[in-house]
C-alpha cells in the first residue's frame, strides 16, 4: 500500500466510512485548503482531535469529501463532510499557515454484514436516535439500517464517549466489538 500526502482537519467528534458530519470552518487558512481540496490539491483527512498531541489528532482518521457547503448565518462555511476510506496518520507537519499535512496509509473498512438477532436493538434504537435528532438525520440520503457495520459506525460517530475510548472500539478487525459494546449499553437503559 501506498502513502499519501492529505490535508488534516480535526474536530472533537469520529467521522467513519459512509458517515456523514457538517463543520464549521473559520480560520482563513483552513478556508484556503478547503478550496484547495474542492480543487483536487490535496485529499482531504478528517481526524479526532487530541489536544497536544502532534499531529493534533488520533491515529486513526477517515478520508473524506466534501459533498456540500454553504454559507452559515455568522458568514462562516459550514461543510458536509462524507467518509470514505480508513487511514493511519503515519506523520504530520504543520504549514506556516498552522494547517496540517498528514501522510497516511490506508487501511481496510470494515466489511459489511447483515444485521441479525438481538443486534436488530442496536439498529431500532439507532432508527429512534435519528428521529429525535432531525439535523442528523437530514445529512443522510440513504441509510443502512440492516448493515451491521454502517450501524456500528454511527453508533460510534453519535456516542458521548471519551474519544481514547472510541479509539480501542476502532481499533478492532471488524464492528463485532462495537455493536456487542452497544447492546449491553442500550439493554443496562432499558433494565
Amino acid at each position: 500500500m501506498r502513502t499519501q500526502e492529505m490535508a488534516l482537519l480535526t474536530r472533537d467528534a469520529v467521522l467513519l466510512p459512509e458517515g456523514r458530519l457538517e463543520v464549521r470552518i473559520v480560520d482563513p487558512s483552513y478556508l484556503h485548503v478547503i478550496a484547495e481540496v474542492l480543487k483536487g490539491y490535496y485529499p482531504l483527512a478528517f481526524g479526532m482531535f487530541m489536544a497536544n498531541g502532534n499531529p493534533p489528532c488520533y491515529p486513526n482518521a477517515t478520508q473524506c469529501e466534501i459533498i456540500d457547503f454553504n454559507q452559515l448565518d455568522d458568514d462562516s462555511l459550514g461543510v458536509v463532510l462524507e467518509g470514505k476510506q480508513r487511514v493511519k496518520i503515519l506523520s504530520a507537519a504543520q504549514k506556516r499557515d498552522g494547517v496540517w499535512i498528514a501522510r497516511t496509509l490506508p487501511c481496510n473498512n470494515w466489511q459489511e454484514e447483515p444485521i441479525r438477532g438481538e443486534f436488530e436493538l442496536i439498529s431500532a434504537a439507532l432508527e429512534q436516535f435519528y428521529e429525535v435528532n432531525p439535523d442528523l438525520f437530514g445529512l443522510y440520503s440513504n441509510v443502512h439500517l440492516d448493515n451491521a457495520t454502517w450501524v456500528s459506525q454511527r453508533w460510534l460517530e453519535v456516542l458521548p464517549l471519551y474519544n481514547k475510548d472510541k479509539q480501542v472500539l476502532l481499533n478492532q478487525p471488524d464492528c463485532h466489538k462495537t455493536m456487542d459494546f452497544v447492546l449491553e449499553l442500550i439493554k443496562s437503559h432499558v433494565d
